[in-house]
């Protein structure tokens, strides 16, 4: 598990961002989140690669740090939905600009350069 936000005061703002942010999963699950509420089965379907342990894992570092919240319905099965927070809401240009700049560099990057 990584450490607390709080334990890194002396960072700069984009190091804090990476802490929160950083791992392969985080900012497409939020990207799938800004779209509406989804279960976790609907998640898992929308990120192919991503193993059951590591949304998992993800989902929960989403929510310590405020980005997500996870409703959990008193069903047979139990029913659980996961939805951004406020908080989360303002990463939605931040994705938009990255989802963006994907496209270019993939569209644009010399045919000789390694990705």
């Amino acid at each position: 598990m990584r450490g607390s936000v709080d334990d890194t005061q002396d960072q700069c703002a984009v190091e804090i961002a990476m802490e929160i942010l950083g791992g392969r999963w985080k900012l497409a699950i939020v990207k799938q989140l800004l779209t509406g509420t989804h279960r976790f089965g609907e998640l898992r379907r929308a990120l192919p690669g991503v193993t059951q342990r590591m949304l998992t894992r993800q989902l929960r570092e989403l929510e310590a740090d405020g980005l997500i919240v996870r409703t959990v319905y008193p069903e047979v099965p139990p029913k659980v939905e996961y939805a951004l927070t406020e908080t989360g809401h303002s990463l939605e240009r931040i994705t938009d600009l990255l989802d963006a700049w994907g496209r270019w560099y993939r569209d644009a990057r010399p045919r000789g350069e390694q990705a």
